[in-house]
């Protein structure tokens, strides 16, 4: 009698626990569909953009520019203009992940996705940055090149070489400013470099003018004596 009963409870127990987890896979259902369905159309939105942006850019000659200014050609998977499609393909792919993850029941996917999704616009901005800077530092090489004719053409070489990694430096201390990597470290790394280029340029501008600074000190005492 006990074991009839005690076989009755277990059967009537792994009853209710499938009819529990069909329920459960009958109600989920719709909304896993729901969620795919929004996802699709996320994936579609965002490849659509990302050729638009491809489009536009090639349009505006952005990655001839760029080269002619001194970027290395890289493969077409390599190029600035995929990166900055890719970088928006992925922020709309995030935008429409949102809403799926809630709709499945996901609030700790929602919590990750919403902080990488703020995330996003700081890589696109470094990308600029990056581009923008580049282009400036091999402008400002050309620049010196050309205007430092009466030097020596080593000794404008080097200052161009220095001012033009000088500026590269400068763009990637502010592009890993702007996607947050150490930024303490970063404040106190552009601090130093920045006195090492006053300290640089004050020790070289005060060996350079010796000449100069003796021959004004000597007329002074000699109109004072």
């Amino acid at each position: 009698m006990y074991t009839s009963i005690t076989l009755r409870n277990v059967g009537d127990a792994i009853v209710a626990s499938l009819s529990n987890g069909l329920i459960a896979v009958i109600n989920f259902v719709p909304k896993f569909v729901a969620g795919l369905i929004i996802l699709l159309i996320g994936v579609i939105i965002a490849s659509l953009l990302k050729r638009l942006l491809e489009e536009a850019l090639k349009v505006l000659k952005v990655e001839a520019t760029l080269h002619r200014y001194g970027l290395p050609e890289s493969g077409k998977d390599l190029s600035w203009s995929n990166l900055l499609s890719e970088i928006v393909r992925w922020f709309v792919i995030i935008l429409f992940l949102i809403p799926t993850a809630d709709i499945w029941g996901m609030p700790q996917i929602v919590t990750v996705l919403n902080a990488f999704l703020l995330y996003i616009p700081n890589v696109f901005v470094a990308a600029i940055i990056a581009m923008v800077g580049f282009v400036f530092a091999r402008l400002a090489h050309d620049l010196i090149l050309a205007s430092m004719k009466n030097m020596t053409r080593d000794t404008s070489k080097t200052i161009a070489a220095v001012v033009k990694w000088a500026i590269i430096v400068f763009v990637l201390l502010a592009i890993l400013n702007q996607l947050g990597v150490a930024v303490d470290l970063i404040r106190i790394l552009f601090t130093g470099f920045v006195a090492m280029i006053a300290i640089a340029g004050g020790i070289a501008f005060g060996l350079g003018g010796q000449g100069t600074a003796k021959h004004i000190l000597e007329e002074l005492y000699k109109k004072l004596k």
